[in-house]
C-alpha cells in the first residue's frame, strides 16, 4: 500500500465550511510529514468521479471532507475500497460524526485520525425501491420526519440545528398521521398508521436528534422506531423526550431491533443522510461492517470496542 493520505472535499458543504476544513486538514496532514493528494469536487457527481480516482492510486487512508451527504454518495465506492476512511466533519448536522465520536469544529483534530486512529467497521443501511438501491451512513426517515428533512432543505435560514427546529415547526402545523404497512425481518405486512417510523444504525439525525436513541453502529441491525398517530399538541409533548433520547420509553412509540423493514403508505416517501433517497414501497436492510472508518482510541476504550 502506498505511504500517501487522499484528501476528497467538498468545498460547498456547511455553506462554505468544507473548503476551509480541507484546508486545515491537508496543512495539518502535511505538517506532520505525511504525503499529501488533494481533491475538490465541484458537485456531486464530481466528487464521485474523484473518489474513484482516489482510491484508484491505493492510499494509506481517504479523508473525507463535507458532511454525511458527502459521505453517502460515495458509499459504493468507498465500501468497495481496501482504504480506511477519515471523515472531517464540515456539514450541518455531522450526525454520523456524532455516532463515532469523531472531533467536530476541528477539521486538524480531525484529520490527525489518519495517522492515529484506530479502525472500526461500521455497517452501512441499503434502501431499495423500484428505482433502484441506495446506501446511507445514519437513519431513514419515513412519515413526519421525512417531510421536515424535505422542508429543510428548501429553507435556506437558519443555519444548523435551528434550520431542522424550524422546519419541524413548519410541519407541525400540516401534520397528518400516514396509514404506514410494515413488515419486519420477513414477517407479514401489518397495517401500522402512525406519524413516523425511522431505521437507523446511529442514534440521531438532523444535527443530534436521537429518535434512534441507543442504536450502535457496528451491531449489525437496524433500530426502528414507530410513532403512533399523534396530534399537534401530544407532538409537541412527545419533543422534549425526544430531545433528550427518552422518548422510547412512551406509550405511543414503538421500537425493535431488526435487519430488515419494509414500509410503504400513500404518498410515502423516504430521506436518508439528508437526502431524499426513495418512495411509495422501500425495503431498508443494513449491512454489516460494510465501512471502515477510523476513529478516536478513547472512543473505542469507553464504549468496550476492541
Amino acid at each position: 500500500m502506498a505511504e500517501h493520505i487522499a484528501v476528497l472535499a467538498n468545498p460547498f458543504s456547511g455553506k462554505g465550511r468544507g473548503g476551509r476544513a480541507a484546508e486545515a486538514a491537508v496543512l495539518h496532514l502535511r505538517s506532520r510529514g505525511a504525503e499529501v493528494r488533494a481533491y475538490a469536487g465541484g458537485s456531486a457527481a464530481d466528487t464521485a468521479r474523484l473518489a474513484v480516482a482516489a482510491l484508484a492510486d491505493d492510499p494509506r487512508a481517504l479523508v473525507v471532507v463535507g458532511g454525511d451527504g458527502t459521505l453517502s454518495g460515495i458509499l459504493d465506492t468507498v465500501c468497495a475500497a481496501a482504504a480506511p476512511v477519515v471523515l472531517v466533519p464540515a456539514g450541518t448536522g455531522n450526525d454520523l460524526a456524532r455516532a463515532l465520536g469523531l472531533p467536530r469544529g476541528d477539521a486538524a483534530a480531525a484529520a490527525e485520525l489518519a495517522l492515529t486512529g484506530v479502525p472500526r467497521p461500521v455497517d452501512v443501511g441499503e434502501v431499495s425501491t423500484a428505482a433502484g438501491t441506495r446506501k446511507f451512513l445514519t437513519i431513514a426517515a419515513f412519515g413526519f420526519d421525512a417531510k421536515v428533512s424535505d422542508r429543510t432543505n428548501r429553507l435556506r435560514w437558519p443555519h444548523g440545528a435551528p434550520r431542522y427546529y424550524l422546519a419541524l415547526l413548519i410541519e407541525l402545523v400540516r401534520l397528518r398521521a400516514m396509514d404506514f404497512s410494515l413488515a419486519i425481518d420477513g414477517e407479514p405486512a401489518r397495517r401500522a398508521p402512525g406519524t413516523l417510523i425511522a431505521a437507523g444504525s446511529t442514534s440521531s439525525y438532523g444535527g443530534g436528534m436521537p429518535i434512534c436513541a441507543g442504536a450502535v453502529p457496528d451491531d449489525g441491525l437496524l433500530d426502528i422506531v414507530h410513532v403512533a398517530p399523534l396530534g399537534r399538541l401530544r407532538l409537541l409533548r412527545l419533543f422534549p423526550l425526544l430531545l433528550r433520547g427518552s422518548h422510547l420509553r412512551r406509550p405511543e412509540v414503538s421500537h425493535r431491533r431488526a435487519r430488515t423493514v419494509t414500509v410503504s403508505a400513500p404518498g410515502l416517501v423516504v430521506y436518508a443522510d439528508g437526502e431524499r433517497i426513495g418512495e411509495n414501497v422501500c425495503t431498508v436492510a443494513v449491512l454489516p461492517a460494510a465501512l471502515t472508518m477510523m476513529v478516536p482510541e478513547a472512543t473505542m476504550r469507553s464504549e468496550g470496542v476492541r
